[in-house]
């Protein structure tokens, strides 16, 4: 790169220091410790959110997703007050809300695409099943009432505005800016405003060979600025660039080059540019040399500020998506602008351009753009506007005559929709989907096609809203066009998941029943339901579990069984459904919702006694980590005429089977601090099974390592795999029509369909596209993505709620 040939100036390119990157604070469930006192044991102090056991596994109604939404928004202002479902701790340093809606998936579609969705299964901690609605639920959550919010903390705010005079209300500063002092994120162009009026932007025609600075998509309050001026002279092909500016925020000039044009010099344009003939003749530095030099300077957060900047970036060819431009700070009405020199001298009360000097000075004119903003910024709209009314605008503020009486103000109006409010607190709003019937003010809205454009529309907003909802419609439209009958495509998804909780069992004793099958069964897990399979020769059952766990043990535990003198062999179902099995289970054992979490059983006697197991059963290894145990040698009570006696058969089925919390925490805190116990039960019935949550994985992996011990005491353990709002993996599938018919039909599915792989490739952008918001929104942002389910004449198909809040990078 060569010198300058031209005013030399020392350059300092600013240091962006990035915070301190913050350890993700560890999610508990509880949700009952008290905000600052957690705080004060954590290293990080992000926000974060927890669902309470007790609703962990009901469904939430969309009613109680508003709740959350509007204490996220509002915090406890005027009244808000904490969700009753789940906590959100730290609401104070939450920086924005972001709500995906995607229509027409299910919550057993999340799971029956698993593996696919990566960024949906990593990246969200909290998830909860979700009662579909038939409302538009984006108008829903614009709409929704608020009708305790307490307006006093709004009433400052109004008094202010109620306090500008009506002249100065439709004032064009103030009607663009507010009145409220802000910092400059609120200033920046957005891609919008630039395509408009025909800034340099990525994409659009006429700007194909410019050339991007290396910005990022969102700035900052704390982003530097940087003021740039340019100067052109006339050649054959037009304007082209003769002299480049650029000024850092502390009014350093890191830049000042002459540039040589590529054409044929027609008109120096010596009276506006002071540049001549004699002083470009020896230069060498082109167009591309000054872009390098730019591209190098400016930081990936900078913002640009210059006058009628849009000319400025056409004559250097280049793309820069973070601008300020002061000829629209300091508006005038219909479209016109004040001249640099007019501002400079009203406002700064400095003189630049005068006649007496030889063209303009690009580094005094950046320098005096630069200025001009950090004063609006700092100052405020309302304040430049009072103060230099007379002297920019033209006119003054007449003073009513005291002889006349003030027209009686009317009482204002509550104010209650939930937009409504955000708004008049100043936060922004905004709406980007499908064309619909959304109860939010259109300029607030944006349409798209596709859910691609959606999307992308987002992450070009140079400031992200404060609240947002985006709506994803593509994948509802294509699902009705794939599959006519949706619910029939949706059991098949059902029989799909059920088929993980499924084994074969075989043969058995002739005069096995399907009761004796259960009790059998029942040791490893709940057992749903039975079916006996009589073949020619020997009997066989189909086991389905409810919970994917129980099938697991029953590989592991009961393979290899001898039952009156005849060993059995447990085996999964050979169907298609079931070939990326393995790697299913070996995703669900790692997930972000089981990472602490252990499932056991606890025998009864005589089924310890009964079961041995080895480290290979049939020859086949262990899967995930199910450590096989040294069966414990101990006599079963005494018979009596083949039966047991009354006291030692209660006893025997009873006293030492039964599950409590009291005992699981006796036996499982001497790994690690038990954080929490789920012990699923019936009506009526003992729990015969439990999952236990540790402060931390290495609980868990203390007790697995641990298994031969646990044997001695007559628990069967292995890492969960059921995700914790699912109190059964089968109960979100069952089908709504007649079961036994779709599930014989479905299975004899042999063969994926073309329509399968078309809905696994929709599975995969939708990921992507939900992977790319995330990553563009700021930091302390809660995301929420809604899975919003189905919802017909044959009943409901729920849906699914994620949600995270995005931590400090």
């Amino acid at each position: 790169m060569e010198p300058s040939t031209s005013t030399a100036c020392d350059s300092k390119k600013r240091k962006n220091n990035a915070p301190a990157a913050h350890e993700t604070a560890k999610r508990l469930k509880t949700g009952q410790e008290d905000d600052e006192a957690v705080e004060c044991g954590r290293t990080s102090c992000s926000p974060r959110i927890s669902v309470l056991p007790e609703s962990l596994q009901q469904a939430i109604t969309p009613n109680e997703l508003m709740e959350l939404l509007h204490y996220a928004a509002l915090g406890k202002t005027g009244g808000i007050k904490h969700p009753s479902w789940c906590r959100l701790h730290r609401q104070r340093k939450v920086q924005g809300v972001n709500v995906v809606l995607v229509e027409g998936l299910t919550q057993s579609h999340f799971y029956k695409h698993y593996l696919t969705l990566r960024h949906l299964r990593s990246n969200y901690t909290t998830r909860v099943s979700f009662t579909p609605s038939s409302d538009n639920l984006a108008s829903e959550i614009f709409r929704s009432e608020l009708p305790e919010f307490d307006c006093s903390s709004v009433s400052e705010t109004e008094k202010e505005k109620n306090s500008i005079h009506k002249a100065l209300k439709v004032h064009p500063v103030i009607t663009r800016f507010g009145t409220e002092r802000r910092g400059l994120t609120a200033y920046v162009l957005t891609q919008e405003e630039m395509i408009k009026k025909h800034y340099p932007v990525k994409g659009m025609p006429g700007f194909e060979e410019f050339i991007c600075t290396d910005s990022v998509d969102n700035v900052t309050d704390s982003s530097p600025l940087y003021g740039l001026d340019c100067e052109m002279c006339l050649t054959e092909k037009g304007y082209e660039l003769t002299r480049v500016s650029l000024v850092d925020s502390d009014g350093n000039c890191v830049l000042d080059d002459l540039v040589k044009p590529e054409n044929r010099i027609l008109n120096y344009l010596t009276k506006f540019s002071g540049i001549t003939a004699a002083m470009l003749r020896p230069i060498k530095t082109t167009l591309r040399d000054v872009q390098a030099k730019i591209r190098t300077l400016l930081a990936r957060d900078a913002v640009l500020v210059g006058h009628s900047i849009n000319n400025d970036l056409v004559s250097l060819k280049l793309i820069h998506k973070n601008v300020i431009d002061t000829s629209l700070l300091y508006r005038k009405e219909f479209g016109q602008k004040f001249k640099l020199k007019v501002l400079a001298e009203t406002v700064l009360k400095r003189e630049i351009q005068t006649d007496d000097k030889k063209g303009h000075n690009p580094v005094e004119d950046a320098l005096a753009a630069l200025e001009l903003a950090q004063y609006f910024i700092k100052t405020g709209p309302r304040q430049v506007v009072e103060l230099h009314l007379e002297e920019l605008w033209g006119y003054r503020i007449e003073e009513e005559s005291a002889d006349c009486e003030p027209a009686p103000t009317p009482a204002p109006t509550p104010i209650t929709r939930f937009a409504d409010i955000l708004q008049t607190l100043g936060r922004s709003v905004a709406f980007l989907g499908k064309r619909s019937d959304v109860a939010l003010h259109l300029s607030n809205q944006q349409w798209h096609n596709s859910d691609k454009e959606v999307v992308a529309a987002f992450r070009r907003n140079t400031k992200c809203p404060f609240f947002s909802v985006l709506q994803l419609s593509s994948f509802s439209n294509q699902l009705k066009s794939f599959f006519p009958h949706q619910e029939r495509q949706y059991q098949k998804v059902c029989a799909n998941l059920r088929d993980m909780c499924v084994v074969f069992a075989g043969p058995l004793p002739a005069d096995f029943s399907e009761r004796d099958v259960r009790r059998l069964f029942r040791c490893c897990g709940a057992v749903r339901k039975i079916k006996m399979l009589n073949a020619a020769v020997r009997v066989h059952a189909e086991v389905e579990f409810e919970q994917l766990e129980g099938a697991l043990l029953a590989l592991k535990t009961l393979n290899g069984l001898n039952v009156q003198g005849q060993s059995i062999k447990v085996q999964r179902p050979v169907y298609e459904s079931m070939l990326d099995l393995d790697l299913t289970l070996d995703a669900l054992s790692v997930d972000v919702l089981n990472s602490s979490h252990l499932y056991a059983v606890k025998l009864n006697p005589s089924m310890a006694d009964s079961i041995h197991l080895t480290a290979k059963v049939n020859g086949h290894t262990k899967c995930l980590d199910v450590t096989p145990f040294q069966t414990a040698k101990r006599s079963p009570p005494a018979k009596l005429n083949g039966y047991y006696s009354e006291t030692e058969s209660k006893q025997f089925s009873n006293s030492k089977s039964k599950l409590s919390e009291e005992t699981l925490r006796e036996t499982f805190d001497r790994f690690g601090a038990v954080e929490g116990i789920i012990l699923p039960a019936k009506p009526g019935k003992h729990p015969r099974h439990a999952h236990i949550k540790f402060d931390s994985s290495e609980g868990k992996h203390a007790a697995l390592s641990s298994s031969e011990d646990l044997w001695k005491e007559r628990y069967l353990i292995c890492p969960s795999l059921t995700p914790p709002h699912l109190s059964s993996w089968v109960a979100m599938t069952t089908p709504m029509n007649s079961e036994e018919a779709v599930e014989d039909e479905e299975r004899t599915h042999m063969h994926t369909s073309s329509q399968d792989q078309e809905m696994e490739l929709m599975m995969k952008k939708l990921d992507r596209h939900l992977g790319k918001l995330f990553r563009s929104l700021p930091d302390c942002t809660l995301s929420v993505v809604v899975l919003l389910g189905h919802t017909s004449a044959h009943g409901h198909l729920p849906g699914l709620c994620l949600m995270e809040v995005k931590q400090e990078s």
